[in-house]
């Protein structure tokens, strides 16, 4: 059969998505990791399907390139929600979308920036000078004075699979360029290689970067190999809320392969 698909990419994570909202193809984890190969099939980080929502403008469903259903994507749902608005789904200036029964909200902004509000961030760990957490999906924080100077596979490998970590957990680099601006490098799971970008990631730094009080700012940029990013948040005693996820989510292609 010939299936129809569409190429997003957010600061270069990039993304298949299905319109599912009349199923044309129930996805297998063979399926999926064949679509995203990136010599045999179309290629990306992960896949999403849009489904038909009865609360909300649609339901999201995201699949990791290695096939797997995943926990949240940042990137992918600001790259969904700009897919929703390109088919006509959403004809204002705001959207809200379900993902496994929590709902999250879009703004379309200005210069084809999508805003997109996050979990509440609680329950920040450390082990020695790192942080652990989740910001939808969980995400292990390292900061460095040169995050370009480090082996950013074999050292996020041993911690992505330790003991420590049974299901798995993202790795990423962080180093401070100012007090207002980081850079920061992600080893993804479920990829199991550095993207150019992670929503989730970026998230999750920018509110390691104000948590060991190396800014006192609630919006922060951030640097990626794909592009930037701005993150505001709300703080009170340790707990995050109103966070919002800000950057560009652009249509790179679309079009159908043999399945």
């Amino acid at each position: 059969m010939d299936l129809k698909f569409y190429k997003y990419q957010g600061c270069g994570n990039d993304f298949i998505i299905l319109d599912q909202r009349n199923p044309s193809i129930v996805l297998t984890l063979e399926i999926v990791k064949h679509l995203c190969d990136r010599r045999f099939g179309i290629g990306a980080d992960g896949l999403m399907e849009l489904l038909e929502s009865n609360s909300t403008d649609f339901e999201m469903r995201y699949y990791n390139s290695d096939g797997n259903e995943s926990s949240f994507c940042g990137n992918g749902g600001r790259c969904i929600a700009q897919f929703a608005k390109d088919l006509d789904i959403i004809k204002k200036d705001s959207a809200q979308f379900i993902f496994k029964e929590n709902t999250y909200s879009v703004d379309y902004l200005e210069n084809g920036l999508i805003s997109l509000l996050m979990q509440n961030v609680k329950g920040i760990e450390s082990t020695g000078e790192d942080l652990f957490f989740s910001t939808g999906s969980p995400h292990y924080l390292h900061f460095t004075n040169s995050i370009d100077e480090i082996d950013l596979i074999s050292f996020a490998r041993k911690i992505r699979y330790s003991d420590e970590f049974p299901k798995g957990i993202n790795v990423n680099l962080v180093e401070t360029i100012d007090e207002m601006t980081i850079k920061m490098r992600t080893y993804e799971r479920g990829v199991e290689d550095e993207t150019y970008s992670c929503g989730t990631g970026v998230t999750a730094a920018a509110i390691a970067f104000h948590y060991k009080k190396l800014t006192s700012a609630n919006s922060v940029s951030v640097q990626t190999k794909g592009g930037n990013f701005k993150v505001e948040f709300i703080e009170e005693y340790a707990h995050y809320r109103n966070i919002k996820l800000i950057g560009p989510a652009l249509k790179v292609f679309e079009g159908s392969i043999i399945i």
